[in-house]
């Protein structure tokens, strides 16, 4: 049985009279927990409120699944008081990390309690402000950091593929390399004359300017592809559909392979068909060496992104354009844009570029953007406007989604509000984009939707 001894060794309690103890140690119910058990989950109603009289407790908050821990109750402590008083939801799992003994106050006999005593009510309150400053000053550096994660993951996913160009162009380019240079020493040793071999070389250099600078469509080259295969199985060539889909990416017509095969169509040694097998690797090697390229480029232009983005290279004010880091952004939300969305950009060319805090006006578009992304789920459209008064620029970020429903209208800028599922949001996103737009940059952000159309406005200053 909870004792007023209990009580008296919490700072909180020491205000109260002796009457009003004895009645709360009369009502508290004694609870055990052993090391493990939970206590209460995240997202469930408030229990009451309870004094831990011996033991350890871990707070913890889910995030994607995984329990992130917060801090730790250890005896002698009291806590409970936030869901009681908002009315919300817990935002926090409590597990006993060692044996606990508890005791619980009902709801109704703690608000009894708090309203009775003034002194009481304001050491209640005080606690309050403390802890959820605490947890939201907490979750907010989880949000910043979930952002990250996200972006990096997009990042990683982005790169992958460009990087994996690269190392098939260098695994491939080698032995390819090696090739040819033996297809150069057997065609040297069966002594071409100087004529003949400009032809080569010219077909040659007409695929290298066909491959890099005027690919052919896909219709034309299906339909060339099986025209040369057709034809290199007619002359003999046993693997003629390795070499048809380079030759046909070249451009290389039957005409000329006619006429530059007509010296060697009665040869029975290699020089039969070597020069067809020299000109397809050729290309092979071209088309490598240009993915390779094209990877390259793309990694570059992502790091670049993720650099810009994030405004490593720069002080904490800059002067930002707002399209670039809204396109650095998408960049970085490349690979969840893939699905079937589609983007509408409508940009004004006269937008100036503003005096802001670029990384932070980065995470609003992260935010804006990634929710419109999650409300179209997998197919529709995502539209960004942006246009500029004299004094002011907007920035209009705009979902085909289901929709904002009435309920949870006046609630969407709340700390700790969120319609995702428990460990899947904060509850800061919005609320993390207002404060940056309003605190930091003395803008608005405001938002209209209905259903199949939500928008959501930036209003930053321009200071000429």
């Amino acid at each position: 049985m909870l004792c007023i001894k209990d009580l008296q060794a919490l700072e909180l309690f020491q205000t109260l009279p002796e009457s009003r103890l004895k009645w709360i140690c009369d009502r508290a119910e004694e609870l055990h927990l052993d090391p493990g058990e939970v206590l209460i989950h995240e997202g469930e109603a408030g229990k009451g409120y309870f004094v831990l009289s011996a033991g350890r407790l871990a707070i913890l908050r889910s995030t994607e699944g995984i329990e992130m821990p917060l801090g730790q109750h250890e005896a002698p402590i009291s806590f409970g008081e936030v869901p009681i008083l908002t009315d919300e939801p817990v935002l926090v799992t409590i597990r006993a990390m060692t044996a606990c003994r508890l005791h619980r106050l009902t709801c109704e006999d703690f608000l009894e309690v708090l309203h009775s005593c003034r002194h009481f009510e304001r050491l209640v309150f005080k606690t309050v402000q403390q802890r959820v400053e605490g947890l939201t000053t907490f979750i907010r550096q989880r949000e910043k950091m979930a952002a990250l994660g996200t972006l990096s993951a997009g990042l990683a996913h982005e790169l992958n593929n460009p990087a994996a160009a690269v190392v098939r162009a260098l695994e491939d380019v080698i032995p390819a390399l090696i090739e040819l240079q033996r297809m150069t020493l057997v065609s040297g040793q069966n002594q071409l004359n100087e004529a003949h071999t400009k032809q080569w070389i010219q077909a040659r250099d007409q695929g290298y300017d066909t491959l890099l600078n005027h690919p052919i469509d896909l219709v034309t080259l299906r339909d060339r592809e099986d025209e040369l295969l057709t034809w290199l199985e007619d002359y003999g060539i046993e693997d003629a559909w390795q070499l048809s889909e380079p030759l046909a990416s070249a451009g290389i017509t039957i005409d000329q392979l006619e006429q530059l095969i007509e010296p060697w169509r009665d040869n029975q040694t290699e020089m039969h068909d070597l020069g067809f097998r020299w000109l397809a690797l050729s290309f092979e090697v071209v088309s490598m060496i240009s993915s390779g390229l094209h990877g390259a480029k793309r990694m570059s232009e992502l790091v670049q992104a993720m650099k810009s983005y994030s405004h490593l290279d720069q002080g904490v004010q800059q002067v930002v354009d707002i399209h670039e880091g809204i396109e650095d952004t998408l960049r970085l939300f490349a690979f969840k844009l893939k699905k079937g969305i589609e983007i509408r950009r409508h940009y004004d060319c006269n937008t100036p570029k503003i005096l802001a805090y670029g990384s932070e006006l980065n995470q609003v578009w992260t935010n804006l953007i990634d929710n419109a992304i999650d409300a179209i789920g997998d197919h529709g459209v995502l539209e960004i406007i942006t246009n500029c008064c004299h004094d002011h620029l907007e920035v209009q970020i705009i979902d085909s989604g289901s929709g904002i429903s009435e309920e949870v209208r006046s609630r969407i800028f709340e700390p700790f509000f969120t319609t995702k599922p428990v460990g899947k949001g904060t509850g800061l996103g919005l609320e993390l984009c207002r404060r940056i737009v309003e605190n930091r940059h003395q803008g608005a952000l405001t938002y209209d939707s209905i259903p199949g159309r939500t928008r959501f406005t930036v209003c930053l200053p321009v200071k000429h």
